[in-house]
């Protein structure tokens, strides 16, 4: 019997397909809807920085929540991630991701698909 190779090589996106980044993002200043965040919700940034490229959100599209259990139980559920997709104003669809640890709140840019993505 023959030995088989197999690549551990992940496979490239296709153009309509997001790439993973999971990588935190700079928020640039004054780019907060303090509306949301008078209700308890952290504002999704409207401008921020990623690699040396500054985007801005022309749009949301989908917002959810995770939840998980709250520690030191009781039953409680918290809401452990808010997680916003959203088109920026030069084309790219993103996923941010944003998480309270230690009472500051940290923002991920999850995914990317943007038209450098579509031309390759």
């Amino acid at each position: 019997m023959g030995l088989v190779l197999r690549s551990t090589r992940m496979p490239s996106p296709t153009p309509h397909q997001p790439r993973s980044i999971v990588e935190p993002i700079e928020v640039l200043e004054g780019s907060f809807d303090p509306r949301v965040m008078a209700r308890g919700q952290p504002g999704v940034p409207r401008r921020f920085r990623w690699r040396d490229r500054t985007f801005e959100i022309g749009r949301l599209m989908d917002e959810s929540r995770e939840v998980g259990p709250m520690a030191g139980g009781g039953g409680e559920m918290y809401v452990r991630r808010h997680v916003t997709r959203a088109q920026t104003t030069c084309g790219a669809i993103v996923e941010l991701s944003a998480s309270r640890s230690r009472g500051a709140t940290r923002w991920i840019l999850r995914s990317i698909l943007d038209s450098e993505d579509s031309a390759s």
